[in-house]
């Protein structure tokens, strides 16, 4: 049985609870570690090789890599006191030639991206957290923990794809 949801399809309940965002946080900082042993290994020809019409292993890695500036961005939005958050390109999502970029260099360019927002979510107070602005594609608002668990969910769900693709090759 393949599982394969669309990313943009997905339904998101925004409920957490402020106490669950350390959790949150923890997840977004363990990324770089998870992408890192998933990848471990694998030889290129698996990395670079398209699923039919869908990403290789390192156009997941390099789109990972391109939305880090989009959850910062948001995160500054919020805090800004702007009315609606940053809306992502979808256009214009992955990582250009992302397949012809040594892996290790993708990988550490996201290790690299994830520091700052995990400084700026670890700076943030309790009230901060609750704070909001309308999400541009699903048209509701979402608090600074809903976006790092959005951010989180991001990552799983690439991770998994991932993990797909290399247990399929």
């Amino acid at each position: 049985m393949k599982f394969n949801m669309i990313w943009v399809d997905r339904k998101f309940m925004l409920d957490q609870p402020i106490e669950l965002f350390p959790t949150i946080v923890e997840r977004l900082r363990g990324t770089p570690a998870r992408l890192e042993e998933t990848v471990r290994g694998l030889p290129e020809n698996v990395l670079t090789r398209p699923e039919g019409d869908k990403w290789s292993i390192q156009e997941h890695v390099g789109h990972m890599l391109r939305a880090e500036r989009l959850w910062g961005r948001r995160i500054e939005d919020i805090m800004n006191g702007e009315a609606e958050m940053y809306a992502a390109d979808l256009k214009n999502n992955f990582l250009p030639n992302a397949n012809q970029i040594p892996i290790q260099k993708i990988l550490a360019d996201f290790r690299s991206m994830r520091i700052p927002l995990i400084e700026k979510l670890d700076a943030l107070t309790e009230s901060d957290v609750a704070r909001s602005a309308i999400h541009p594609r699903l048209n509701q608002p979402m608090r600074i923990i809903d976006q790092a668990y959005f951010a989180a969910e991001h990552d799983d769900h690439h991770l998994a794809c991932i993990t797909r693709i290399k247990r399929d090759s």
